[in-house]
């Protein structure tokens, strides 16, 4: 009914705003002249904020992270998957706790970041990772994979250089493109593996990205929902293949991951920007990271990218 209702507004070439969660249980969707107040966002500039809330006179953050020996457990189960052929690459996420003097809503509205979102009495999100992006019948998806500190030296060398980044981001980047030929035509990487920094309140990090792009066809508008689910879940924050390894994520992580890293979005009538739902903060303060596990991962490196990710960006 969800993807019916889409594909009917995409139809009439009606603006509406999507939010669809990992497992796909509790999609929402609206008009963006019926959006309600309980959710904010901004893709892109594309935003619905009228009012911003007063700027912030001090901003306090502190972080408590999952026990070492905890996620060593998780690792490790994940591992054992991978040598049994189950997958090659899990994306693992935790749960970390976080204190801080900023509600949800605050943090929104003065975090810097690409595409935000803030969902009443359920999480803020301030995404730098694109889903997918649909201009003049062109689809394109921007798999994120690959982080680094990039304050430490020769960051981008070194991390262009890692085996084990390029093993994972290969393999992403793959599965992405057949995921696009399965609603497009004439798919190809138009560019692979390039470097962006983003900036927190903490340290900045570098990250890696590619850009695989397919033609739509001209009817596209009509079949939006179909389009927008057929990609789900997400491969950079899954893994490949989709189907076992999400069976894996679930086993391991051991809860639903609900609306985080799930997707939101924009939809004009004719163009379309959508994000993933990660760098991630519930409603009880419960910050979400992780990332991509592959035969080649050192569990002390991995433990530490998800470290590295818990920020907010407000600076």
């Amino acid at each position: 009914m969800f993807r019916e209702q889409l594909n009917k507004w995409g139809k009439e070439g009606r603006p509406f705003v999507f939010l669809i969660d990992f497992e796909q249980k509790k999609p929402k969707a609206w008009p963006i002249d019926e959006c309600p107040e309980s959710f904010k966002y901004n893709f892109n500039g594309l935003t619905n904020v009228k009012n911003k809330l007063n700027g912030i006179k001090s901003f306090n953050f502190s972080k408590t992270i999952i026990d070492k020996d905890q996620y060593q457990s998780k690792f490790d189960k994940v591992k054992d998957h991978l040598h049994h052929g189950n997958s090659y690459l899990v994306n693992l996420t935790v749960s970390n706790q976080l204190e801080t003097n900023l509600s949800l809503e605050e943090i929104f509205h003065n975090s810097v970041s690409k595409y935000k979102v803030w969902f009443q009495n359920e999480f803020v999100c301030f995404s730098p990772e694109s889903f997918v992006q649909i201009k003049n019948n062109r689809i394109c998806t921007f798999p994120m994979k690959g982080t680094i500190n990039a304050d430490i030296e020769d960051a981008e060398n070194r991390i262009l250089a890692d085996k084990k980044e390029q093993a994972e981001h290969a393999t992403i980047v793959d599965l992405l493109r057949n995921d696009l030929s399965k609603v497009a035509t004439k798919v190809m990487v138009n560019k692979y593996r390039y470097y962006e920094v983003i900036n927190s309140n903490s340290k900045n990090l570098g990250q890696v990205s590619s850009e695989i792009c397919g033609t739509l066809p001209d009817n596209f508008e009509s079949v939006i929902g179909d389009i927008i689910w057929e990609l789900l879940p997400a491969g950079s924050i899954s893994g490949a293949p989709k189907k076992k390894t999400v069976q894996i994520i679930q086993e391991v992580e051991g809860m639903e991951r609900g609306y985080y890293t799930g997707i939101a979005g924009y939809f004009d009538g004719k163009n379309l920007d959508s994000c993933i739902l990660i760098r991630y903060i519930d409603q009880n303060f419960a910050y979400k990271s992780g990332g991509g596990i592959t035969y080649l991962s050192s569990m002390e490196e991995e433990y530490q990218e998800l470290i590295d990710k818990i920020y907010v960006p407000i600076y």
